[in-house]
Order: structure tokens, then C-alpha cells, then sequence
């Protein structure tokens, strides 16, 4: 094809490159020599559950453009694909389908059948995410895909578990977890969103032991019934002399310790504090330094438990509301009073989370992140932006023993089996068939699964085949770059690299870039709520699948969240339409030089100024895009892509091009010479961010320059496709020429600006005088161009050295270069002088009015606001008529 279609049409050709791409085996590192320098990521494996959203969106852009670019660079790029078992979403969606189609619970099938429902499930809708993840352009090795259930992956998550078990690193025990009585599991911290909610805080008397009472206050009075301490601050003067001393539980009439302790906020309610160390994290803390007895008053189901006396077997709510009738009734209540509570829901199912004490399986993950913490410390991870390290070591530093288990069916069965006959645990790898210690075939599995963290710390090498000596695993490991959202940094990230230091002795990347994310256009969270979420495929079906890409990679910088506004998509839709246009310039173009006017090979080109001044504007921007590149600045560098091409390439020197192409022979073709290598280099920078558009319009310049047999081409040739042509590197320099041709560029843009203020039709040419000094010769040679670009008539062009200002003009002053443009020539002098001399009038009328009002009453009576307003309007109208006045007076008037 040596013609281009009138319009780039995305529907159709974005399906159909992306197909040819992964036919041509171009997303495999094999694509590059076997001796090429690896650079690998691993993607943030969504939810095999999921559906796309903006956050997929963005992520996907951002490691597609570092994986085309490396590719580009000649490094072999894998970016090794895959989903996650996601255990609670997975299996809630799997639970709500079989009650709603079959009412039956998962107890009722049982598990084995359950389970195998589960991968009936996984089936049917896993691939759904995959297929939305290629139509954003991710090219990804899709031969390597995983899922964190693959057999390679759960003998992973098998060995890690009984390594760090053989290390005493895990181990079981109580302690208080986030607990779902709805799904009857623990949920992980990243499970649980907070949201403010009006509620109460309630005041009441403790009762003491031998008489008299202590003030408290609580959120949540049923949890009353699990106290086990009232703590004060040791340095509370009102309530020192209580501490020692016991109160009594309400109700209950249970004796418990007066305390003192740090923790306690002496301007918070009371300024004491009941302790409920079996329901409350900040609590527990405090029964762990007392040594209190830990009492759980509730059941799983979030009924009271028999510890509750009296309350036993109510809701934990309605227990609340007639406990409080109880101590009302007894005269201990106070008051209550309307208080704003941070509530923590389940992201799955929305219903409140209650803090409770299990028996679950833990790992001791302070000797871990005290490796992390060094490799971020010693420079070995680097963290973009690097604010996120105060984070990182925040988190590090203070980490807490970390609950790996859950009570669910869907996901790594614990690798634990329990011995009926002498109690042994015995934990391996494989499953066995007896009792490691005694024999016994009496053996059970735990019935718990893994957090769905445990494995997805382990993604990066567990994906090339660790724990198996695999080549993948020898090339590819440690990978390059972990791209992911900030809010994950603690949950995923930093378990990653501290699996990978524990179970691979290297770090799993060396860097860690970190995006913000995804709101509306008014910076507000996307919500169904808010009904402004923004669905990506929506977005791509109108506007095309680059217009969304190049929004979100040019919209925001490292870290920080980024507002979608779909007029921007709208804008950089047209972008792409301004890329397609430039090339189908340049193709329509060939006929405009012969074979015969091309230049042996080696031989210097004959550049004009402005082919020096566009090549020198072109080799800048590619030392200032790579500059950009290298250090994770991928929105500046689009952005800086994008103004060279529409301004300086598009909007000027296709435009000096035409009059350059109209010389013919060898001006001609240094011309398209130079056309093809801006928008070529342009188009390479530029893949990453819009891959499509840049394909489709490269393919057609490869083709249409091959076919004009001109011998114009990269250097090399022209590679078989622009996903694996070679990355731009900055060359020759022309920056003598350049500053001159920018003083031409700015003389344009002055005479453009005075033919603007006048109304000076398109197209009519002027006459003008331009006194140049010693920039004469220069722009002597600038000549056509100028005629051109201003709009001048060539024939009433004067270029000299010092030159007259003529009768009625406007004179236009570059330091050493002068313009003179005669008025005569721009508009009809008397028709000017009376439309001028009417605005004027018009002016006078309207200063006249403002100034009467400001010297009114008005000025006194009206909002100070209101008459500032009507001061600075006075300014603009005075500020026009001096102006209007200076015109007339230029015309003669």
C-alpha cells in the first residue's frame, strides 16, 4: 500500500496488530538474540474474578510502555502474565450463584464438591480478565501465563510454608484477627475498609469494689461484658488514687484490675479507659503488657457467646441496645451522645467487622523485614517516588505477626495434618498417608487455606518455577521492575521482597514504582454511589484504546492519584488523528522527489536552516525524553513528545516542508528525507505510550517509502514491525542555525499575532518592510519560508539592513530586527478609522457608567466584594480605550 485512508479507523485495527504481533511471537523475550540483557516484570495479578477497571487500566499502560520500550532497546522483555485465586471473592461469587440458582450453602454440597464447583467456575469466567488486559494492548508472554493455583505455583507456596516452618517462623496461635462472621473467616487488613458512620458514644460509672464509681466511655457497649481491666494514664492526677484498686464489670459484677497505662488519652471521653483485650487490637496490646485474662463474650456468628451470662446467644447489636437499657435501669448510664465512629466493613460483603480472638496459623515476620528494610536501605531496592520509604519503613519496622490463615474451601490447603493418636503435627510438602512421628494412618488435613497473600508474595519466582532449578528461573530472576498502586506497597510488595530475600537469598526486583490512583475528573473516588465511575471498555469502544492509554500515562506523575477527564481522552483521540494525518502528508508527498535525486550513500546533505533547526529540536527532545524515561518520569516525557510533534513538527515544518518539497530534486529529497526521520523517530517514542496508532501509521510510511524506491531509510533498514524497531538516541546538533531559524519562528508568530488584532483575511499576502542589520543575509535566505508562513506578499517584501519606517504601520521590534507592517495593506484605512472610532465611543459610554456608579452611594452600600469587581472592569475598559485610542492615532485618525 503506498496511499493512506482519509482516517485512522481504531475499531478493527487495534484487534487486528495485536493479533499479529502475538502470531509473530513478538511479546516473547526468544523475539530478541538468546545473549540479549533480560528485563522482566511480573504483573500485578488480578482477580481471576475480575472485571476491568481504570486502576487495571493504568497499571497495564505504565508496564506495557516500560516492556515495549525495553524491547525497543534490544533487551529481551518478558512481562510474565497471570491471575489470582482471589479466595474470598472467588468464593463468594462461586456461594451467591449456588444459593441463588440451586439454594444450597456450601455445607450442603460439601467441600469437595464445592471446590470442584469453584474451578467449574474458574473456567467458565477466568479468561474474561485476560481478554480485557490484551484489549488495552498489554503485551504480555501470554505462553508463560500462571494462576496462583497452577500446580507449579501451589508446590511453591507448599515448599515456602514448610520452610519457614522448619525455621520456626510459623507457627499457631490466639490472637485477635479481623474477623467476618458473615464469610466465617479471618480477613486480611487490605479486606476491611473503614467509612464514617454516625453512631454513639456512650458515658457511664464503673462500679468499684467497696464503693463509688470511675467515668467511661465506649463505642460499643456490648464488648463491656468481655472487660478485663479499666486503665488510666499513671499520670492522671484525677484518677491516680484509683489504680490498684478493682472494679466490677456491670452487670456481670466480674472483679477486674484498675490499671495504669501510656496508652490511655486523657482528652478522650473520660480520660479512662475499659479494657477489652479479647475484642479490641489496642487493647489486646494493653492485656499483653498486663498479663489480663482474655475473655471472648462473642461467637463467630457474631452472637453472644456463654461468656456474655445473661446476654448469651443475642445479637451482638441487640445485645448492645439492651445492655444499655439494663445500666440505665441500674443508674450506671450517664448519657449518650451523637459521636462519629470509623467503622471497618468487609470489602466482600459490607457487613461490620469484629476484631476476635482465634486460634489461627501465623508467621514471625520480623527477621524477614529486617532484610527488606536493609535492601531498601543499602540502595539494592530503590522506591519511586522515594517519599514511600518513610512508609516502607514504617511499616517494617513495627510489624506485627502476620495471620496467613483462613477459614475458606477455595484456595492453598495448610500443608498441616493432624495425628488422632499422639497429637503430632505433621507438615510436608506432599501429602502423606501416615503420622510423620508415630505411624498412624489417622491423619486429617487442617481444614484452613492460605492467605491469598502467601502466595501472591511469592509471584516473582514462583511464576519462572522456583522451587525447580528452571532455566526461566536462571535468566529471568531476580525480574526488574515491580509497577503497582501505592496502597499495596505493605500488603503485597513488601512481602514479596521479603520472600524473595528468605527464599531466593536476592531481591525479587530492583525497583518498586509506585502509581496513585484512578479518580473522576473533579478528583473525587470513583464509586457506583457517586455514580461517576468511568468504565475503561467504554472508554476504549469511543475514543479508541490509545486515546485511554495515552491519558492515563500523560496525566499524572509517580505516587500521585490522577484525575480522568474523558474531554482529555476526547483531545488525545484527536492526537492520534494528528499523527495519522502528518504521515499521509508525507506519503502524498513521495511524487514530489525521483530515484534520481537521491544522494549516495554517505554523501553530507544539502539541510536548509529549518531542516537544521527541526533535526536539532528533534535530536533534543530525544536526549529529554530519555533522560525522562530513565528516571520513571513517563507522564513528562509524553507530554514533551506530544507538544514537538503538534507544534514544532505538525504545526511548522510540515509547513516549511511545502515550500521546501514544491523546489524539487535534491531539495526535495533532503526534504522528505528529514520528514521521514522526525516522524519516524516520533512514532518509535511514541509506541510505547499509543502502540496502535504508531504501528498502523508506521507500517504505511515503511511501505510507502519502500515502494517510492528514493533510497530513504533508517539506518539498517526498516525493521519488520515498529514493536521491535530500534529506540531513538539523540545525534547531531545544529545549535548556531536553530537560534537563528528561531528568530524567523518568532517574527512568523509576531506578524500572525498583528494580522489576528486587525482581522486581516487568510488570504490576503501584505506588503512589509523588515530592517534585519547584520540577520539580514539570513533572512534573505529565509525568504520563501517567511513569505509562506506570514502570509506576505513577496513582491512588496523588503529585507535590508536598516530600512524607513513607512506611513501608517505597526511596527513589530526583535531587538535587532525591526518589522514594519503598512496599514494601507492590511485594511481599508477609512472603514478602520470609522469602525475604531465607533468602538471608542462605545468605550467612553461605558467607562462614563462605571465611573458614575463608583462615585454613587453604590460604592458605599453594595458588598466590598461587588465593588472591586466593578473597579477592575473600570481597568479593562480604560486599558481598551488607551489602546483603541493608539490604534487611531497609528491610522492618522
Amino acid at each position: 500500500m503506498t496511499s493512506m485512508p482519509k482516517a485512522y479507523e481504531f475499531k478493527g485495527t487495534e484487534e487486528r496488530l495485536y493479533q499479529w504481533w502475538e502470531e509473530n511471537g513478538w511479546f516473547k523475550p526468544e523475539a530478541r538474540p538468546p545473549d540479549a540483557e533480560p528485563f522482566v516484570i511480573s504483573i500485578p495479578p488480578p482477580n481471576v474474578t475480575g472485571e476491568l477497571h481504570q486502576g487495571h487500566a493504568l497499571f497495564v499502560a505504565v508496564e506495557d510502555l516500560m516492556i515495549r520500550q525495553a524491547r525497543m532497546q534490544g533487551r529481551a522483555a518478558l512481562w510474565v502474565p497471570g491471575t489470582d485465586h482471589a479466595g474470598i471473592a472467588t468464593q463468594l461469587q462461586v456461594e451467591k450463584q449456588l444459593l441463588r440458582e440451586e439454594g444450597l450453602t456450601r455445607w450442603q454440597l460439601g467441600r469437595e464438591a464445592f471446590v470442584a464447583r469453584t474451578w467449574a467456575w474458574k473456567e467458565k469466567y477466568g479468561g474474561y480478565i485476560t481478554r480485557q488486559l490484551r484489549r488495552l494492548g498489554a503485551s504480555c508472554d501470554w505462553d508463560r501465563e500462571r494462576f496462583t493455583l497452577d500446580e507449579g505455583l501451589s508446590a511453591a507456596v507448599r515448599e515456602a510454608f514448610v520452610r519457614l516452618y522448619r525455621m520456626g517462623l510459623i507457627y499457631q496461635g490466639e490472637y485477635l484477627v479481623n474477623w467476618s462472621p458473615g464469610l466465617q473467616t479471618a480477613v486480611s487488613d487490605l479486606e476491611v475498609e473503614y467509612s464514617e458512620e454516625p453512631g454513639f458514644l456512650y458515658h457511664f460509672n464503673y462500679p468499684i469494689k467497696g464503693g463509688g464509681f470511675i467515668p467511661v466511655a465506649t463505642t460499643r457497649p456490648e464488648t463491656i461484658l468481655g472487660d478485663t481491666a479499666v486503665a488510666v494514664h499513671p499520670d492522671d492526677d484525677r484518677y491516680a488514687s484509683y489504680i490498684g484498686q478493682v472494679a466490677l464489670v456491670p452487670m456481670l459484677n466480674r472483679e477486674i484490675p484498675i490499671i495504669a497505662d501510656e496508652y490511655v488519652d486523657r482528652h478522650f471521653g473520660t480520660g479512662a479507659l475499659k479494657v477489652t483485650p479479647g475484642h479490641d487490637p489496642n487493647d489486646f496490646e494493653i492485656g499483653r503488657r498486663h498479663g489480663l485474662e482474655i475473655v471472648n463474650v462473642m461467637n463467630k456468628d457474631a452472637t453472644m457467646s456463654a461468656a456474655a451470662g445473661p446476654y448469651a446467644g443475642l445479637d451482638r447489636f441487640d445485645c448492645r441496645e439492651k445492655l444499655w437499657a439494663d445500666m440505665e435501669a441500674a443508674g450506671l448510664a450517664l448519657k449518650k451522645e451523637p459521636y462519629t465512629l470509623n467503622v471497618p466493613r468487609s470489602q466482600r460483603g459490607g457487613e461490620i467487622i469484629e476484631p476476635l480472638i482465634s486460634r489461627q496459623w501465623f508467621v514471625d515476620a520480623e527477621p524477614m523485614a529486617k532484610m527488606a528494610l536493609a535492601a531498601v536501605r543499602n540502595g539494592r531496592i530503590r522506591i519511586v517516588p522515594d517519599r514511600f520509604v518513610k512508609v516502607w519503613e514504617n511499616w517494617l519496622e513495627n510489624i506485627q505477626p502476620w495471620c496467613i490463615s483462613r477459614q475458606l474451601w477455595w484456595g492453598h490447603r495448610i500443608p498441616v495434618w493432624y495425628c488422632a493418636d499422639c497429637r503430632y503435627l505433621t507438615v510436608s510438602t506432599t501429602d502423606p498417608a501416615i503420622c510423620a512421628a508415630c505411624g498412624s494412618s489417622r491423619i486429617e488435613q487442617d481444614p484452613d487455606v492460605l492467605d491469598t497473600w502467601f502466595s501472591s508474595a511469592l509471584w516473582p519466582f514462583s511464576t519462572l518455577g522456583w522451587p525447580e532449578e528452571t532455566a526461566d528461573l536462571a535468566r529471568f530472576y531476580p525480574t526488574d521492575v515491580l509497577e503497582t498502586g501505592y496502597d499495596i506497597l505493605f500488603f503485597w510488595v513488601a512481602r514479596m521482597v521479603m520472600a524473595g530475600l528468605m527464599y531466593t537469598n536476592d531481591i525479587p526486583f530492583h525497583t518498586i514504582y509506585l502509581h496513585g490512583l484512578v479518580r473522576d475528573e473533579h478528583g473525587r473516588k470513583m464509586s457506583k454511589t457517586l455514580g461517576n465511575v468511568v468504565d475503561p471498555l467504554e472508554v476504549m469502544e469511543q475514543y479508541g484504546t490509545d486515546a485511554l492509554r495515552f491519558t492515563l500515562l500523560t496525566g499524572g506523575t509517580p505516587g500521585n492519584d490522577l484525575n480522568l477527564s474523558l474531554s482529555k481522552v476526547e483531545s488525545n483521540r484527536n492526537f492520534a488523528n494528528k499523527i495519522w494525518n502528518a504521515a499521509r502528508f508525507v506519503v502524498n508527498s513521495l511524487d514530489k522527489a525521483a530515484p534520481a535525486d537521491a544522494l549516495p550513500a554517505g554523501a553530507a546533505l544539502p539541510y536548509t536552516a529549518a531542516d537544521q533547526w527541526i533535526l536539532t529540536r528533534l535530536n533534543e527532545l530525544m536526549a529529554t525524553a530519555n533522560r525522562l524515561f530513565d528516571g520513571y518520569q513517563y507522564g513528562e516525557a509524553g507530554r514533551q513528545i506530544y507538544d514537538f510533534f503538534w507544534g514544532d513538527f505538525a504545526d511548522w515544518y510540515l509547513e516549511l516542508a511545502k515550500v521546501q518539497l514544491n523546489e524539487g530534486g535534491q531539495t526535495a529529497w533532503t526534504t522528505l528525507w528529514v520528514l521521514r526521520r522526525a516522524l519516524d523517530e516520533c512514532l518509535r517514542l511514541l509506541h510505547p505510550f499509543i502502540p496502535f496508532v504508531t504501528e498502523e501509521t508506521w507500517q504505511h510510511l515503511k511501505q510507502a517509502f519502500e515502494a517510492a524506491n528514493l533510497s530513504i531509510a533508517p539506518e539498517g533498514g526498516w525493521p519488520e514491525a515498529l514493536i521491535i524497531a530500534g529506540w531513538p538516541e539523540s545525534g547531531r546538533l545544529y545549535p548556531a542555525v536553530a537560534a537563528e531559524f528561531e528568530r524567523v519562528r518568532e517574527l512568523v508568530r509576531q506578524i500572525r499575532a498583528v494580522r489576528a488584532e486587525y482581522n486581516v483575511e487568510p488570504a490576503r499576502h501584505i506588503a512589509a518592510v523588515i530592517a534585519a542589520g547584520e540577520k539580514t543575509q539570513f533572512l534573505a535566505s529565509q525568504r520563501p519560508l517567511l513569505a509562506f508562513l506570514a502570509r506576505l506578499d513577496e513582491g512588496q517584501l523588503t529585507i535590508a539592513s536598516t530600512a524607513e519606517a513607512p506611513d501608517a504601520a505597526v511596527t513589530i521590534s526583535l531587538g535587532d530586527i525591526t518589522c514594519y507592517l503598512p496599514l494601507a495593506g492590511m485594511v481599508d484605512l477609512a472603514q478602520e478609522r470609522a469602525r475604531l472610532a465607533v468602538e471608542l465611543e462605545d468605550l467612553n459610554r461605558q467607562i462614563a457608567r462605571v465611573s458614575n456608579l463608583l462615585q454613587s452611594e453604590f460604592s458605599q452600600k453594595a458588598p466590598a466584594a461587588v465593588v472591586e469587581r466593578e473597579k477592575e472592569k473600570l481597568g479593562r475598559l480604560e486599558a481598551s480605550r488607551q489602546e483603541v485610542a493608539g490604534r487611531l492615532a497609528a491610522l492618522g485618525a
